[in-house]
Order: structure tokens, then sequence, then C-alpha cells
């Protein structure tokens, strides 16, 4: 029984984990421009020649 007990506890600090992770990155900018990167790359076309 102690085996459910400790799985609960582990998977509820597992969750807090990953949701102060989750806000540590939206803090940080991560999310500010999603369109901006997939988009950079198409405008990085410099010739070399």
């Amino acid at each position: 029984m102690w085996t459910i007990y400790f799985l609960i506890v582990l998977s509820i600090i597992l969750g807090i984990g990953a949701w102060l992770f989750f806000m540590w990155a939206v803090k940080s900018g991560q999310y500010d421009d999603a369109e901006r990167p997939k988009h950079r790359m198409l405008e990085d076309d410099t010739k070399t020649d």
C-alpha cells in the first residue's frame, strides 16, 4: 500500500516541477514569438557567389 502513496507523492512532485519549468519558460520569453523562427530560415538566403 505504501507504493501507491509513494507514486502519488512522486507524481505530484513531478507535476509541480513540470509546472514550475513551464512557468520559467514563459517568463523567460520562450513563447513570445512563435511565428518568427519558422520564417527566419527563409530570410537567411544570402548569396556567397
